[in-house]
């Protein structure tokens, strides 16, 4: 296809991890051109200033957002933006025909109480309407909805790592949901790109520790899917913790079995099957577990399943990048899937590592 079919893509909140994220996977995509950057704080400044490594690859100013200018320019348009500032652009830009893929957590829930009792961003969201529109960006379970879709929340980084864990369990029926213990660990990037004094290498380094406990953000969003899939309201303990690595989850699954004559060859046999079509993750042999230097800079999910024969429990544990299979190259497997598009295209298969 030559370069005057490609779509017209726009990024808001450019500068991010997200954001540069997006840029270097889209600069790499055969079917769209990057159109337009914007931001807030490094308004007026090149793209290349900021990322002197993509200089040579990328030549656009950082826009302040203006959503009139922003659809004249572009047909798709991806927010990385902080929590409650997608929910103000995202209606405008729908409205003028976009297609809107949003990496924060404003469309990601159904019932918009939920969202404000959790993350408390000011005022009662207005925009109920166009939430309603919105399908939740985890296409190994939501793909046949954002095919068609116009608006995409997609799914966050914990939630993926843990769900794609998860669902084959809750989808037959296996496990006893009052009994599912979830324990994450990240990589720092999942703090994002602002100075936090709990990010610096003198305080991160050398160290290990839980965070969020019993009140983490991303513990409804995983109920509201496995309460999906179960067809009745379930509820999880999630524990996520900060790891001195830059990139990466790792997230252990724990629940009892209903039938505790289930093996693990049995369980490899239901996981392999569930993700038979769903070609990002990876269900790996038995006794062998997923390290995050894996799924490093790809889209790849890894799995691993282990029964505990002698507790009923079964153990699943599952490794992403964060900042990519958990933030920005999900989002493009999300427009790969809008577009009609080979659900590839465009997405790195090899990791950094070693």
């Amino acid at each position: 296809m030559g370069e005057d079919k490609r779509i017209p893509v726009g990024i808001i909140g450019a500068s991010g991890y997200g954001g540069i994220q997006l840029v270097r996977l889209l600069l790499e995509h055969p079917l769209v051109e990057i159109t337009y950057m914007g931001g807030s704080g490094s308004v007026g400044q090149n793209f290349s200033d900021l990322y002197p490594h993509l200089a040579h690859c990328v030549n656009l100013p950082i826009e302040s957002c203006e959503p009139e200018e922003v659809a004249a320019r572009a047909k798709v348009v991806f927010l990385s933006l902080p929590n409650g500032l997608a929910a103000k652009i995202a209606p405008k830009l729908l409205a003028k025909g976009c297609k809107v893929l949003d990496l924060s957590a404003d469309y990601r829930f159904k019932d918009l109480q939920v969202y404000d009792a959790w993350y408390k961003e000011g005022e009662p969201r207005t925009d109920r309407e166009v939430n309603q529109s919105a399908v939740y960006g985890l296409p190994e379970l939501y793909r046949d909805r954002i095919a068609t879709a116009n608006l995409v929340g997609c799914a966050g980084c914990y939630p993926t790592a843990s769900l794609l864990a998860l669902l084959p369990l809750l989808k037959q029926g296996l496990i006893d949901h009052s009994t599912i213990i979830i324990d994450a660990k990240s990589g720092t990037s999942g703090g994002g790109r602002q100075p936090k004094t709990n990010l610096l290498l003198a305080e991160a380094s050398n160290s290990l520790g839980a965070y969020g406990i019993a009140s983490h953000r991303h513990t409804p969003e995983i109920e509201q899917v496995c309460s999906d899939i179960a067809g009745q309201e379930v509820m999880v303990q999630f524990t996520p913790h900060l790891i001195p690595m830059v990139r990466g989850i790792l997230s252990t699954v724990y629940a009892k079995m209903r039938d505790p004559g289930l093996t693990k060859d049995d369980l490899l046999t239901i996981y392999k099957s569930f993700y038979r079509n769903s070609q990002w993750v990876k269900v790996l042999p038995k006794n062998v577990y997923p390290q995050t230097k894996w799924a490093c800079g790809t889209n790849l999910c890894y799995l691993g399943v282990e029964v505990d024969q002698r507790t009923g429990r079964v153990i699943v544990v599952s490794a992403i990048d964060n900042l990519m299979k958990g933030q920005a190259s999900q989002a493009l497997q999300c427009l790969n899937i809008m577009m009609g598009w080979e659900e590839t295209l465009g997405l790195p298969q090899l990791t950094f590592y070693p």
